[in-house]
C-alpha cells in the first residue's frame, strides 16, 4: 500500500517542528520505507540506516512524538501495533552521537485486517414521521425521539412521541445555526450546529436551552453520541473527536478506515452496544464503528429501505437521504430515518437477505463506501 501525499506532508511539518533538528551532514534513513501499510496486529520492526564510519551512542525509538525506547545501534526496534489507532504514524528516531543528536523518520498506516462484514436488514415496524422535517439527528429516550431538523436560515431540536409521530416541543438554536446530530446525556440534550464551532444544551424534558459548550476541532458539526462517560463528534470527514463529557474538553479522535483507506463522509452517529453506527452521507450505508480503533467492523446495506418505487415522483432522492439513526437500549430497538422521509424504520440487522431483495452477488459492495 501506498500512503497518499496528505500524510507524507504531515511527516514532513512533523519533522520541521521537532526540537531537535538535524546536525551536520549525516543522512540518517529509516526502514520501513513510508507509506508501509499493515493490516493485522503483528510488530512493525523498525531500523536507522546511516553511513559507514559513524557511530552511535545511542538510538530512541518514537511514535507520534511518544517515546518507546532504545536501541544502541541499528538492531531493529518492533513497535506493537495492537493498541494503535486506524491510520497513519509516524515513527521517528534520534540518533545520538558525540553530544549531537540526529533524525531519521517514516511513516506507515495501520488498516483493519478484514473487509467489512456484509450485512442487510429486515423491518419489524414502521412509526409515522414529519415529511416537512428536514432530519439531520435523532435519538431515543422513554418512548420519545429527539429530532435535529432544520435547513441553512433556521434549525431547531424536537421532542416527538415515537408512536403517533406528533411534534411535542420544538425549540429553535439561537440566530440562524443549522442543527445537526443530537445526543442524550443524562438530563440533557446536547445539539451540535452546522460550520460553527458551538454546540447547544438543552433540558431533556422541557427543551429549556441551558448553555453552550465549543468543539475546537472540525469544520462542521455532523453527528455526535455518547456512552455515557465520553462524547463522540464527527465533522463530516473521517475522522471522530472525543470530549470529556463533564468539562467537553478535547481527549482525543479516531480515524475511521476499513480494510483499503479512510472512510469519508461519516455523519449522523448513534452508539450501539459498545460501537458506533454511522451512515455515510449520501450512500444507503450505516457502517459499525470500533470506538477504540476507528477500524469499521460491519456495513449495512440500506437499498431498498424506502424502495424508490413507493416513494413521490417528486421526491428529492439524491438530497433526501438516510439521516438519523436512534437506539432504544432497554427495548433493543434500532430505528433508521432520512430527510423528509414519510416513515421511521424499525430494523433488525441480518446476515442473511430478506425476501424480496436481490441476490448476494448482485448486491454493491458493501452500499459503496466513498474514499478520498
Amino acid at each position: 500500500m501506498k500512503i497518499k501525499s496528505l500524510l507524507l506532508f504531515a511527516a514532513i511539518a512533523l519533522f520541521a517542528a521537532c526540537k531537535h533538528k538535524p546536525t551536520g551532514k549525516v543522512a540518517i534513513t529509516m526502514t520501513p520505507e513510508a507509506g508501509f501499510g499493515i493490516g493485522d496486529d503483528k510488530p512493525v520492526p523498525t531500523s536507522v540506516h546511516y553511513p559507514a564510519g559513524f557511530s552511535p551512542d545511542s538510538v530512541v525509538y518514537y511514535i507520534d512524538s511518544v517515546r518507546l525506547g532504545s536501541k544502541p545501534d541499528s538492531s531493529a526496534f518492533n513497535i506493537e501495533t495492537k493498541n494503535l489507532h486506524m491510520g497513519m504514524r509516524t515513527i521517528m528516531a534520534k540518533v545520538w552521537s558525540d553530544g549531537q543528536v540526529y533524525l531519521g523518520m517514516t511513516t506507515f498506516y495501520k488498516v483493519p485486517k478484514e473487509m467489512p462484514e456484509r450485512l442487510t436488514f429486515n423491518v419489524i415496524a414502521k412509526f409515522p414521521h414529519d415529511t416537512a422535517a428536514d432530519t439531520h439527528g435523532l435519538s431515543y429516550d422513554n418512548g420519545f425521539l429527539y429530532e435535529s431538523v432544520g435547513d441553512t436560515t433556521h434549525g431547531e431540536i424536537r421532542k416527538v412521541d415515537l408512536a403517533t409521530g406528533k411534534v411535542l416541543i420544538r425549540q429553535r438554536l439561537p440566530g440562524k445555526h443549522y442543527a445537526k446530530g443530537n445526543t442524550i446525556l443524562g438530563d440533557k440534550v446536547l445539539v451540535l450546529a452546522d460550520k460553527e464551532h458551538v454546540g447547544y444544551i438543552f433540558d431533556k424534558n422541557t427543551l429549556r436551552p441551558e448553555g453552550t459548550f465549543t468543539r475546537t476541532d472540525g469544520a462542521n458539526g455532523g453527528g455526535i453520541t455518547t456512552d455515557g462517560k465520553t462524547i463522540f463528534y464527527d465533522d463530516g470527514t473521517n475522522r471522530i473527536w472525543t470530549l470529556n463529557k463533564d468539562s467537553f474538553k478535547k481527549i482525543d479522535f479516531i480515524d475511521v478506515y476499513d480494510h483499503e483507506s479512510p472512510v469519508n463522509l461519516i455523519n449522523e452517529l448513534e452508539y450501539v452496544e459498545g460501537k458506533i453506527y454511522s451512515n455515510v452521507y449520501s450512500f444507503d450505508t450505516i457502517v459499525i464503528i470500533d470506538p477504540v480503533t476507528g477500524a469499521v467492523n460491519q456495513a449495512i446495506n440500506l437499498m431498498n429501505l424506502w424502495p424508490f418505487k413507493d416513494r413521490p415522483k417528486t421526491f428529492n432522492n439524491e438530497d433526501n437521504v438516510i439521516n438519523g439513526i436512534a437506539y432504544d437500549a432497554k427495548g433493543k430497538r434500532l430505528f433508521v430515518t432520512g430527510r423528509h422521509w414519510q416513515s421511521i424504520y424499525q430494523i433488525e440487522i441480518a446476515k442473511h437477505l430478506p425476501q424480496g431483495i436481490a441476490a448476494p452477488d448482485a448486491l454493491p459492495a458493501p452500499g459503496t463506501i466513498p474514499r478520498n
